[in-house]
């Protein structure tokens, strides 16, 4: 039997094993002050390596911050300085040495950026208080401060510091670099009406709600050049539509993004505001991924609620979707596309140190 989920995949210069993703999933388990901030630690080998030797195809590395507030809480891991560098070095080698293609998300979370917030309570009291920024002054919610609002030429800065933190990347040595478009944070803040007030150039219109995001696509492009997959994770709906972003702008901005040299939309949704009512359920966001796909020609990978070997196998072979990237059932079992190829009659290389299991 030949599996669709189980078939490599060409991007650029970077051929991927297979289909099966490791979604980015923050681990909020970084070092918060002292030299150590945001530095790849134990833990983190421990967790992305178990996932390669699990037979994941492409790792993509949790958002990782490209400015110190740019960070979703002062645990998040960081590519701004060359001590994370070394340490990021550390997943890359082991990935790579398991057959799994290296990824990192780049990421700044915007307003919702925290320096209170700590995996199991208030972050400690070593962590230097930080201003989120925005596009526009309007807080997520009552629970986290009134952000900064950026001017034009911090604007600027922050594509800058996309593009450095790709650099680093590659220095780093991954492979594929995904920009964080989606949940609510910095970039998909300026597409969002609901969080993008602005009436300057980055403002107001589609074509100015988009241009931050084309912007650093096309610095991170230069950046890492044209051998090296970018992706671009984008939530295709805030769910509160008309009034936010919509399923159809998500289109129009695949178009865009494919023109910029995007080579694959990495589709979620939600996390804009805290009101929406979210029809979860099994391949939810699917749907969005496979218009993305049909109406465009960009290669797509869908996420959400994917537990099923033969649920994953039936995307892809139904044409909805170029990869599917597992996020809760890969934390629940590392070993999940080891499992699922047995199921659909493919093979996959299992470490000599599993073999007689």
């Amino acid at each position: 039997m030949t599996s669709n989920l189980f078939n490599p995949l060409t991007l650029r210069g970077t051929t991927i094993p297979n289909r099966v993703w490791m979604a980015p999933m923050c681990q909020y388990s970084a070092e918060v002050a002292g030299p150590g901030t945001g530095v790849p630690n134990d833990w983190h080998v421990q967790h992305y390596g178990s996932r390669a030797v699990g037979g994941a195809g492409l790792i993509l590395v949790e958002a990782t911050a490209i400015t110190a507030e740019g960070r979703i809480s002062p645990a998040d891991l960081g590519i701004w300085n060359d001590a994370q560098v070394e340490g990021h070095r550390r997943l890359t080698a082991f990935m790579r040495a398991h057959g799994t293609v290296p990824g990192i998300q780049i990421a700044h979370a915007g307003r919702k950026a925290r320096d209170d917030y700590a995996l199991d309570g208030p972050a400690p009291d070593t962590v230097e208080p930080w201003t989120p920024v925005a596009p526009s002054p309007v807080p997520f919610s009552g629970d986290y401060k009134v952000p900064h609002e950026l001017t034009a030429d911090e604007v600027r800065g922050v594509v800058a510091d996309f593009a450095a933190a790709a650099r680093r990347a590659l220095a780093a040595g991954y492979e594929v670099v995904e920009v964080h478009g989606a949940h609510g944070y910095l970039l998909h803040e300026f597409l969002s009406p609901v969080s993008n007030r602005r009436e300057d150039e980055y403002g107001g219109s589609f074509e100015g709600r988009t241009r931050l995001a084309l912007e650093v696509v096309d610095a991170v492009r230069e950046a890492v050049g044209e051998r090296v997959p970018v992706l671009f994770r984008v939530s295709a709906t805030d769910w509160i539509e008309p009034e936010g972003w919509t399923a159809d702008e998500t289109v129009r901005l695949a178009e865009l993004l494919r023109a910029h040299g995007v080579d694959l939309l990495d589709v979620s949704t939600g996390g804009s505001v805290t009101n929406a009512a979210i029809p979860t359920g099994p391949g939810y966001q699917v749907r969005f991924a496979a218009r993305v796909r049909r109406e465009t020609g960009l290669p797509t990978a869908a996420v959400g609620l994917i537990t099923e070997a033969r649920q994953a196998e039936k995307i892809l072979a139904d044409g909805e979707a170029d990869a599917v990237a597992i996020g809760r059932e890969l934390l629940r079992n590392p070993y999940w596309p080891h499992q699922a190829a047995r199921e659909l009659g493919a093979t996959t290389e299992v470490p000599l140190q599993y073999a007689r299991a």
